[in-house]
């Protein structure tokens, strides 16, 4: 504040008159004229109004400041009304700062569903402010944050130590509780026919004690199972696996009255089933190069426990060799063949002729295991028309071709699929790039699969089902030149990996399967028939038993059909006696874990910067502008600090002698003047 003069007369005559006043008080004085000195006073009186004296004050106005107005848009917020809440509480707000001077509010929607659950602080140190200018952040959400730091932010101390309040708004009227359901571990796979144990804990948020509820536990077409459990305290639960392949268990856990939310109560277990460690025997004729094809393709696979024999010799063939050197290891017939044959899921016969090697009731056996059940692999080349040829046995039963004594072919010709064979699971999708063979069977009768074609289109690959097992004729003993990628080789080791699992009935691989995902809110489903006839529509059940047909569309021997599926929970899809089960993955489940509003997780920090902390159900505080250092919030509003600075070359004045104030002194001198001069 500054001061100056604006006197109404030149100030040489306001002098001038100022000096005759004193003086001819002084001589009053002098002479004991008792009067002069008030009548001095009145005249000096109104020479000072005349002087005109006035205090200058600068113009202040409001320094151009920024806010940010953060809306929580994460999975959480669609529980109830919040949504709506917060569309209407941020309306008022941007309202309100449409009104205060020199402010700028910036509004950000923050997203959730990035699998990091709701990042709130990180929106506000990303906001792109000007410097200098950020005056505090109001944010809408259900309380319910994943980035709260252990201290406020930076950004929220001003330039002179004064803190910046950060204003909570919750989109509830209150705090509320939640029941949910945790997974605390699983196993990825379990072994079929075994159980799988799955531990469990329920916990009620917001809720004082424990409590009990009920678990219900579903899995497959199997009906749902219940079961008491505790809240707060972790229990375990078995469920069988009894089939490879994915197996879905639905968990669900009742209600808690007047919970937030239902959404977290339930939770889907993908358990991965898997056959233990599958057994293959491998029993090869006189040593090839296939042989070492197959032993590379089966022990790379840790699944698989390989059992390996290479008949060297015949034995009726006598030369002389000391019976001590004639193998390393004897080749137990007995027990492969009679006694542990049904251990194996699969047996391959790679060139092999039999030459009085097995006895017949032991080729009888590996016959009988296919019928109850079993795989077998026949790899056949030029020892097929030869004395001792599997043909004349009595595993000729099971075999999907014959070869007659005249069927060798020996000339170069490239392998490729049949029609079937390009939707078979075995060799659905290989590319036909191949380089050529030289030598390969021409069977005179066949029948089964015929998945590819060798020399003048004779079948080259079949597959066959006997009973209950499976049986594989390759009709050539030239699948290794691929692996020394002769002509630019071929998927010899997909191809063997595929047909080997085929042959022990890997669900992924059935002609005949009906499979079903969910991603992105739409269930996929797609039907393998393999030339079967299909029936044009699926039925789709919902988590809440809602049934829906379907119909499927074919495309390169593939029926689809999509449907929105966005309900938690497990879908079923079932088709032509087949059924197929899929459900939603969550994208971000930290969002699920806890759906309360609630004042628990950001309050402290919203107190400490001296914001509100309100709920906005019924009510949304109102938004003004206080001086910076008062107090910041209120029972029914929230204030942001503003900043004033001095408008250069405007200023405001006040009269520092009001003309009444000088009229009034002036007469009350002269009275008291009159006064004196009369006593």
């Amino acid at each position: 504040m500054m001061f100056d003069l604006s006197p109404m007369l030149p100030v040489w005559l306001l002098a001038t008159l100022a000096a005759l006043s004193i003086g001819g008080a002084l001589y009053g004085a002098l002479r004991g004229a008792r009067g002069m000195l008030w009548r001095a006073l009145a005249v000096l009186a109104l020479l000072g109004w005349l002087s005109g004296p006035r205090a200058l004050h600068p113009v202040l106005r409001p320094v151009p400041q920024d806010a940010l107005l953060v809306v929580d848009r994460s999975a959480s917020m669609q529980v109830g009304p919040r949504t709506v809440i917060a569309d209407q509480t941020a309306w008022q707000i941007m309202q309100d700062a449409a009104r205060l001077p020199g402010l700028t509010l910036h509004r950000v929607d923050v997203p959730g569903g990035t699998g990091h659950g709701t990042r709130l602080f990180e929106a506000l140190d990303h906001a792109d402010l000007p410097q200098g200018r950020f005056a505090g952040a109001i944010v809408v959400t259900d309380g319910m944050d994943h980035d709260v730091p252990a201290h406020l932010p930076a950004c929220f101390q001003g330039p002179d130590g004064q803190k910046l309040p950060l204003h909570l708004l919750l989109t509830a009227r209150g705090e509320e509780q939640d029941r949910r359901l945790r997974i605390l571990s699983t196993p990825p796979y379990a072994i079929v026919g075994q159980n799988a144990t799955i531990r469990v804990q329920v916990d009620d948020l917001g809720a004082p004690g424990a409590a009990d509820a009920v678990l219900t536990i579903r899995s497959g077409d199997a009906p749902p199972q219940t079961r008491p459990i505790r809240t707060g305290m972790p229990e375990d639960i078995t469920v069988p696996v009894q089939h490879p392949g994915e197996t879905l268990v639905g968990l669900s856990v009742s209600p808690l009255a007047g919970e937030a939310s239902t959404e977290n109560n339930s939770e889907v277990v993908r358990i991965r089933g898997v056959r233990d460690r599958l057994r293959v025997l491998l029993v090869s004729g006189v040593p090839n190069q296939g042989e070492r094809v197959w032993r590379r393709l089966l022990k790379a696979d840790p699944s698989v426990d390989l059992v390996h024999f290479t008949i060297l010799r015949s034995p009726n063939t006598d030369d002389g060799t000391p019976l001590s050197d004639l193998a390393l290891i004897p080749f137990p017939i007995r027990e492969l063949f009679q006694e542990k044959i049904r251990s194996f899921d699969l047996i391959i016969l790679d060139g092999f002729r039999n030459s009085n090697i097995l006895p017949d009731e032991y080729l009888t056996n590996i016959a009988d295991y296919v019928r109850n059940g079993g795989g077998l692999l026949v790899t056949a080349g030029p020892e097929f028309t030869q004395d001792g040829t599997l043909q004349d046995t009595s595993l000729a039963q099971i075999l999907p071709a014959h070869v007659g004594t005249d069927g060798v072919v020996t000339r170069a010709f490239r392998p490729s699929l049949t029609d079937l064979g390009k939707t078979h699971p075995v060799t659905a999708g290989l590319t036909e790039d191949w380089g050529p063979w030289y030598r390969a069977l021409r069977p005179d009768q066949s029948h089964g699969e015929d998945l590819m074609h060798g020399p003048d289109g004779a079948p080259l690959l079949l597959l066959d089902r006997v009973d209950r097992g499976r049986v594989a004729m390759l009709m050539s003993d030239q699948l290794w030149l691929w692996s020394r990628g002769e002509g630019g080789g071929g998927p010899q080791a997909e191809l063997l990996r595929r047909l080997s699992h085929w042959l022990m009935k890997e669900p992924d691989l059935e002609e005949n399967r009906l499979t079903a995902r969910i991603e992105n809110g739409q269930l996929d489903v797609e039907r393998h028939a393999a030339g079967q006839a299909v029936s044009p529509e699926a039925f789709v059940t919902a988590p809440d038993g809602k049934r829906t047909p379907v119909t499927l569309k074919q495309t390169d021997g593939v029926w689809h059909a999509t449907l929105a599926a966005t309900m938690p929970g497990i879908w079923s899809v079932r088709q032509d006696g087949l059924v197929a089960f899929a459900s939603p993955v969550s994208h971000d489940p930290i969002e699920r874990q806890d759906l309360r509003a609630t004042a628990t997780v950001m309050g402290a920090s919203a107190q400490a910067s001296g914001g509100a902390v309100a709920w906005t159900a019924d009510h949304t505080p109102h938004l003004k502008q206080v001086p910076i250092g008062s107090t910041m919030s209120g029972s029914d509003w929230m204030g942001l600090p503003v900043t004033t600075a001095a408008v250069a070359g405007e200023t405001r004045t006040t009269d520092l002698v009001p003309a009444w104030a000088a009229l009034f002194a002036a007469l009350i001198f002269l009275a008291i003047g009159w006064w004196r001069e009369g006593h």
